[in-house]
């Protein structure tokens, strides 16, 4: 290394030249002769969100990698009746309360689908809608907010069962969500 040699935009002073040789003296350069090869290395694990709620919230929460979002929605947790579930999803359980929540961002949504299925367990609700819409104006026309509210209703202890709503009523773009009743003990 000579001393012409620059650092950045300026050289380096012969006073720091001289400081690193000195701290450098002695060094013991490493003998290898050989290069690492190359090994491929597994693809990461997400590690499962969790949804900051007070009682709301599973006790073991799945990883939103886990949860994969189709056209249609439909989840229910174990011991709902099918009946139940096909009156959900034929839409002969009317919605109660609705939050629209397209147009949002993934933040807001989130908070704001939890402090919506809070008032409803308050208000001891039923079923509700939720409106995520279809993804047609988000990048790629994929849709985020469908698969953020897929996963996140799953979270709810709150939820007993999700189902894309009918055609007439918002179709792929909404769905119809069961609630377990807050005042059974």
């Amino acid at each position: 290394m000579s001393n012409n040699s620059k650092f950045g935009n300026g050289s380096l002073p012969p006073d720091d030249i001289k400081l690193f040789r000195t701290q450098m003296a002695d060094a013991i350069p490493l003998k290898q002769d050989h290069i690492e090869p190359f090994r491929k290395h597994p693809a990461p694990r997400p590690r499962p969100r969790i949804i900051e709620s007070q009682d709301a919230i599973m006790d073991s929460p799945i990883s939103e990698a886990e949860v994969i979002t189709s056209d249609f929605l439909e989840f229910a947790r174990p011991g709902v009746q099918k009946r139940l579930l096909h009156a959900l999803r034929k839409g002969q359980i009317p919605p109660q309360l609705d939050l629209d929540l397209h147009g949002l961002t993934v933040t807001y949504a989130q908070e704001n689908l939890d402090i919506f299925l809070k008032e409803c367990q308050r208000r001891a609700l039923k079923c509700v809608r939720i409106i995520h819409g279809k993804g047609i104006r988000s990048e790629g026309q994929q849709p985020i907010l469908k698969c953020k509210v897929n996963y996140w209703l799953r979270c709810y202890n709150n939820v007993l069962a999700f189902s894309s709503a009918p055609r007439w009523d918002g179709g792929s773009g909404a769905a119809y969500v069961l609630l377990r009743n807050s005042r059974k003990k």
